[in-house]
């Protein structure tokens, strides 16, 4: 007897009748049930294990937070989109701000250098987080591209809490994914690091050393302020 007969006897014996596929293992990463208030937890606990900060804030008052966040972290010059709404508000609210508002919607060719070397943040939207893994997904575009996310030494992170998902299936499946993949999506989980084992800050060499996740809630929350 072959060694592929010898398997097919096996798995023969062990069933009461013919072969069939087994069920869906998909039980164990999604419908977790999770509240939106558990959904946080998981979220803040992961993320800032990991060094992120997570700041809670109203929607309404969110870009009182930002400022206060580049009040606190010295930020001088900061990068971000024009036509994304997040970039739209904080624009607005940071007009008479002591911070240089850094356009982003160029050739990056043309400035490169100028990003690598004199841009001491960048902001951007997310598209949503991942509560089980701590993860922040965004969607890069053109107004939005995926370097200033990648390489200020700060990114400044903004998330809608309502946008928080259990599992990275349930994003996966909410979303549509299966009928096309997206060719640009970015999971974020954390500021950079040297190497998962070493667990060590890397400071303007491999991506932003600092991760700030300003998380809007619709109505004042308990955690504001947090």
């Amino acid at each position: 007897m072959s060694a592929r007969d010898a398997i097919l006897k096996r798995l023969r014996e062990r069933t009461d009748g013919p072969l069939s596929a087994p069920g869906s293992d998909f039980s164990v990463v999604t419908q977790r049930g999770w509240s939106l208030d558990e959904r946080l937890d998981r979220f803040e606990q992961w993320i800032t294990s990991v060094h992120g900060e997570v700041i809670h804030t109203a929607r309404a008052s969110w870009t009182e937070a930002l400022a206060r966040v580049l009040v606190d972290k010295g930020v001088r010059r900061l990068a971000l989109g024009r036509e994304h709404p997040v970039a739209v508000e904080a624009r607005q609210a940071l007009a008479d701000a002591e911070v240089e508002l850094v356009d982003v919607d160029r050739d990056i060719e043309g400035w490169q250098q100028e990003q690598f070397e004199r841009v001491d943040a960048g902001l951007t939207s997310t598209r949503g987080a991942i509560a089980e893994t701590g993860s922040l997904w965004l969607w890069p575009t053109p107004d939005e591209p995926r370097l200033i996310s990648l390489v200020p030494p700060i990114h400044i992170a903004v998330l809608d809490a309502d946008t928080l998902e259990d599992t990275f299936f349930d994003v996966v499946e909410a979303h549509g994914w299966a009928s096309g993949m997206p060719t640009n999506a970015l999971l974020i989980s954390g500021p950079s690091k040297t190497a998962d084992i070493e667990q060590t800050l890397a400071y303007g060499v491999h991506g932003p050393r600092e991760l700030v996740v300003i998380v809007r809630h619709d109505q004042a929350s308990a955690r504001e302020g947090a």
